[in-house]
């Protein structure tokens, strides 16, 4: 089911996930709604809290983007990202394995607003797959991005907090406007 996507002034955002301790058929529908989610908006990755549950859950799949690649590490030696794909996170732990890399970005929280963040070219993952069996790899590019995103989100960190003053500053207006527009909608339920 396609669930509504919650937007910045939400306060679910800014909460950190609890832990997920089984797999139960909860989670399991929750995973599919957030994949059905994702794919209606359009998104590369989602966390539970964009769909106001405070969980340690993201899903991610970059199988659609040809013009930002990524890669992927298994025990070592490269893998094929679309082995991975679709991606269930759950309880993600995520290191940094490389330098910090400009690159732009987008929220589905944050309807058109975009802007370049500095993360990590690289990082290594440790989490639980959809089955709650260990999953540990490495990876670069568009999805060691989507996966730092996701990640901040289960921890209530948002883009914004890693973006610059400068470019925080240029887009101020618009996140007031976005969230005054969330806050609005939240009274009146």
């Amino acid at each position: 089911m396609v669930l509504p996507i919650v937007k910045y002034g939400s306060p679910v955002l800014r909460q950190k996930g609890a832990k997920i301790d089984s797999i139960t058929p909860e989670i399991k529908k929750l995973i599919a709604d957030m994949f059905a989610t994702m794919e209606a908006n359009h998104g590369v990755g989602l966390a539970a809290q964009q769909i106001g549950v405070a969980k340690q859950l993201t899903v991610i799949d970059v199988r659609g983007i040809t013009d930002r690649p990524s890669t992927l590490e298994v025990n070592g030696a490269p893998a094929d990202v679309a082995s991975l794909m679709p991606l269930v996170l759950i309880n993600p732990v995520v290191t940094p394995a490389g330098d910090p890399v400009k690159g732009g970005e987008g929220c589905l929280s944050f309807p058109e607003i975009y802007a370049d963040i500095s993360r990590p070219g690289m990082v290594d993952v440790t989490a639980l797959d959809a089955h709650g069996k260990p999953l540990v790899f490495r990876c670069g590019g568009l999805l060691a991005r989507a996966v730092q995103h996701e990640t901040d989100h289960l921890h209530g960190l948002l883009f914004i907090d890693r973006m610059d003053k400068k470019t925080k500053a240029e887009i101020q207006p618009e996140l007031d406007a976005l969230q005054a527009a969330t806050k609005a909608a939240l009274a009146k339920k």
